[in-house]
C-alpha cells in the first residue's frame, strides 16, 4: 500500500484490535470493528489508526509472541459473517451474551469458544468448503499456509504444547512438511486452518478497504522477533539461532539485563536467501497497511545475544561483534593462566561455606560435583561441561548453593562468544566488566591496556552494526511502498538515526522520555526538536497512560518544570488538563502525531477510570491475565455518540492541523 499524501499534519489513534468493543463482537474486538472505529475517526478528523500485531499467538495473549509471521489470529474473526454459520447463530448469540460485560478480555475463554464453533461450522460445511474453488485459489496465493496448517494441526494434537515437547515431528524437513500437508488422510484437518485464514483475510481486507474509503490510513506493527514455539522457527530452523536468545544488556532499571526468550536470527542464512522470509513477511503486511512500525529496530543493527539456558541478559554480547582473540590477549602480556582468570569465574570456598552452615568438608563435597579445584587453593572453577545458569540449577546441590554459584557464574571479565576456524575461543567483554573480580585484581597498567582493547572493539562494532542495519533495512524498506516507522527507544548507537534518516524511516518520540536527562530537573526537550522525520506520542503499550504518568509517576512536575510559562497546572488530571496538555503537544512538527486511545478517552469524564493503572495494556516484567486484555469502556456505537468526546478530539485535531507555529510549539 502507498501511504496517503495528507495535505495537513497527521493525527492518529493507537489501539489494539482486541480492545475494540462493539454491539456485535464476542468478548473482544474483531476485524469488522475497524469499520465503526473508522467512522468515529472520520467524524473527529483522525487520519490514522495504528494497531498492535494481529498474528496468531495461540494460547498467549501477548501480540508479540506469535506462532506465525503470516497467519492472522482467529480471535478476530466475526463468526456470524461466515458462510454456513446461520445454523449456529443461537450459539454465537449465547457467546456474545456470555462475554459482553467483561471488563477485560477473557482471552483464553474467547479463543477456545471461537475455535470450538469454527470447528463445528467447518464440520457441518466440510464438503462444500473443500470443493470451493475459492479456497484452492487462496491457498495457491498463500504458500505459507502449508507449514502453518501442518504445524497447528500437530500442535492441536499435542494439546497446544510447544513443538519441542512433541514426541515426533520436532525437526521435519521442508519436504516432509509438504508431504504431510498433501496427505489425503490429514487433508480435512489441514484445510480447516486454511479455511479459517481465508475467512480472516477476507474480513480484514474488507475492514481495511472501508477505512481507506473513509480517508483513514492503517498502520501495522511488525515484531522483530519470533516465538521459539512458532511455525517459522519449527519449519525454517535455518533462519534462526536456537542456541541464543535475544534480550537487553544490564541497565539501571534491569541490573541483570533482560532475556526475552526469543531465538535470534541467522542473518547469514537469511542474506543467502535474499532475505526472502522477511520480504514475504513485509509483503503480507502490505496487503492491509499503509504504514508499519518496526519493533526494536536496533535489533536489525545488532542484537543482544544470550546463551540458551541463562535466565537473565547479564552474560550476553552483541551480534555482530569484533571478538577478542587469545592472540590479542597474549599481545597485552596475559599468560594462559591469566587468561583463564579473566574468562572463567573463580569461586572461593568461603563464598559457598557461608550458605552451607560453614561446613568445610560438606562444602568441598558439594563443589566437587560441578567444579574443579584450582591446585591446592581454596578456589574453584566450573567443570567444562557446564555451559549455562540452567546447568547449575539442574545440578544435585542445595538451592542456596545454586543461587550463590549462579551469581558467581556471572563474575567474569571476558566471556566466550564464538570460536575461530581452528576452534580457538573468541571473547566478548561482559557488559559490566569493571565490576568483576578479575578487573579489581588488575594493575593500573592492565586496566589501561584492557580499556584500550575494548574501546577498539567497540569502535569496530559500531562499523559492523551500521553496515548490517543499512543492508537489512534497505532490503526491507525497498520492497514496499508502505511508510516505515521505527521503535528506536532506549540507548541507541549513533549509527542508527543516520541510517534511519538515509532510508526515510521515521523515528519515535515519546513525550515523557524526550528529555535532557543530564540537566537539573531533567526537563522535556522543545517540541520543535522532534523534527518532521518522526512519530510523536504520549504513551506506548508498555507504559502507563498519560494520566498515569501525570498522577502517579511525577509527570505533572516534569511539565511544570519544562513549560513554566504556562499558567498553573493542577495535580489532578481532569479532562481540561488533558486538553491543555494535548493541545500543546499537538504543536509538534512530527509527521505523525499518534496517541493511544486511552489518552483520547481521558478528554471526557464519562470514560475516566477509577485508577489509571486499569487503563494499562501491559506491565513489562510481569505475567498475568491483566496484560494485553484491556477493553474499551463502552461500545464504539456509544462512544461515537458522545458529544463531549467528539468535540474535544475534533478541537485537538483542528489545532494539530493549524500547524505548529500558531499553536504552541517552542521556538
Amino acid at each position: 500500500m502507498q501511504f496517503p499524501q495528507f495535505d495537513h499534519p497527521v493525527t492518529g489513534m493507537a489501539v489494539p484490535v482486541g480492545a475494540l468493543r462493539s454491539e456485535q463482537n464476542c468478548g473482544m474486538g474483531e476485524f469488522r470493528d475497524l469499520k465503526p472505529l473508522a467512522d468515529f475517526c472520520a467524524k473527529t478528523g483522525i487520519d490514522l489508526i495504528q494497531l498492535l500485531p494481529v498474528n496468531d499467538t495461540g494460547t498467549e495473549s501477548s501480540p508479540y509472541s506469535a506462532l506465525s509471521a503470516f497467519a492472522l489470529h482467529p480471535v478476530y474473526i466475526s463468526l456470524d459473517e461466515i458462510p454456513g454459520a446461520k445454523a449456529f447463530l443461537p450459539e454465537i448469540r449465547e457467546m456474545r451474551a456470555r462475554f459482553e460485560n467483561e471488563t477485560r478480555i477473557p482471552y483464553r475463554a474467547v479463543r477456545d469458544a471461537k475455535l470450538d464453533l469454527l470447528r463445528k461450522i467447518y464440520a457441518a460445511e466440510e464438503q462444500s468448503i473443500r470443493s470451493d474453488p475459492a479456497l484452492g485459489a487462496w491457498i495457491e496465493k498463500n504458500p505459507w499456509i502449508a507449514e502453518y496448517a501442518v504445524f497447528m494441526n500437530l500442535k492441536y494434537r499435542n494439546a497446544d504444547a510447544s513443538w519441542k515437547q512433541w514426541h515426533s515431528h520436532q525437526t521435519p524437513t521442508h519436504g516432509e512438511i509438504l508431504k504431510r500437508w498433501d496427505s489425503p488422510q490429514r487433508k480435512a484437518d489441514h484445510l480447516f486452518y486454511a479455511w479459517v485464514q481465508m475467512l480472516l483475510d477476507s474480513q480484514f481486507s474488507a475492514a481495511c478497504a472501508y477505512c481507506r474509503k473513509k480517508g483513514v490510513a492503517l498502520k501495522g506493527d511488525i515484531p522483530i522477533l519470533m516465538n521459539e514455539d512458532s511455525c517459522d522457527a519449527w519449519a525454517n530452523p535455518e533462519f534462526f539461532r536456537d542456541d541464543l536468545r535475544a534480550g537487553n544488556p544490564p541497565d539501571d532499571m534491569n541490573p541483570l539485563g533482560q532475556n526475552w526468550g526469543f531465538p535470534i536470527y541467522n542473518w547469514e542464512n537469511l542474506a543467502e536467501s535474499g532475505y526472502s522470509w522477511w520480504l514475504n513477511r513485509i509483503a503480507s503486511c502490505g496487503r492491509y497497511y499503509d504504514a508499519y512500525r518496526i519493533d526494536h529496530i536496533l535489533g536489525f543493527f545488532r542484537i543482544w545475544a544470550i546463551p540458551q539456558g541463562n535466565g537473565t541478559g547479564f552474560l550476553g554480547w552483541t551480534i555482530p561483534n569484533d571478538p577478542v582473540s587469545r592472540g590479542e590477549l597474549y599481545q597485552l602480556g596475559f599468560s594462559d593462566e591469566r587468561i583463564r582468570w579473566i574468562t572463567e569465574p573463580h569461586v572461593p570456598t568461603r563464598a559457598v561455606e557461608e550458605v552451607n552452615n560453614f561446613d568445610y568438608l560438606g562444602t568441598h563435597g558439594i563443589l566437587q560435583k560441578i567444579m574443579d579445584r584450582v591446585r591446592d587453593e581454596e578456589l574453584w572453577v566450573f567443570k567444562p561441561h557446564l555451559r549455562s545458569e540452567q546447568d547449575i540449577y539442574n545440578a544435585d546441590i542445595p538451592p542456596a548453593v545454586q543461587d550463590v554459584l549462579v551469581r558467581c557464574w556471572r563474575d567474569r571479565l571476558l566471556q566466550e562468544s564464538s570460536r575461530d576456524e581452528k576452534g580457538n575461543p573468541l571473547y566478548a567483554p561482559v557488559w559490566n566488566y569493571r565490576d568483576t573480580t578479575a578487573w579489581k585484581s588488575f594493575t593500573e597498567e592492565e586496566r589501561v591496556l584492557m580499556n584500550e582493547l575494548i574501546q577498539r572493539k567497540s569502535d569496530s562494532n559500531n562499523t559492523l552494526w551500521e553496515k548490517q542495519g543499512r543492508t537489512i533495512l534497505s532490503a526491507i524498506t525497498g520492497s514496499t511502498s508502505m511508510l516505515a516507522c521505527a521503535e528506536d527507544l532506549g540507548s541507541i548507537p549513533d549509527c542508527v538515526p543516520s541510517v534511519l534518516g538515509e532510508l526515510g524511516i521515521l523515528g519515535l518520540k515519546v513525550l515523557r522520555w524526550e528529555r535532557y536527562w543530564n540537566d537539573d530537573n531533567q526537563p522535556l526537550k522543545p517540541l520543535d526538536s522532534y523534527g518532521t522525520d518522526s512519530v510523536a506520542t504520549t504513551s506506548v503499550h508498555d507504559s502507563s497512560t498519560l494520566r498515569g504518568w501525570w498522577e502517579q509517576e511525577g509527570g505533572a512536575d516534569v511539565i511544570r518544570t519544562s513549560w513554566p510559562e504556562t499558567e498553573h497546572w493542577p495535580d489532578a488530571y481532569s479532562p481540561e488538563t488533558a486538553a491543555r496538555l494535548l493541545e500543546r503537544f499537538a504543536g509538534t512538527p512530527s509527521r505523525l502525531f499518534v496517541l493511544p486511545v486511552q489518552d483520547f478517552l481521558d478528554l471526557c469524564s464519562t470514560y475516566r477510570s477509577k485508577d489509571p493503572v486499569d487503563d494499562r495494556i501491559n506491565i513489562p516484567g510481569t505475567v498475568s491475565a491483566f496484560n494485553w486484555t484491556w477493553r474499551l469502556p463502552d461500545t464504539l456505537e456509544a462512544i461515537k455518540k458522545n458529544h463531549d468526546l467528539v468535540s474535544a478530539i475534533s478541537r485537538l485535531v483542528k489545532i494539530r492541523r493549524a500547524g505548529a507555529e500558531t499553536h504552541g510549539a517552542e521556538k
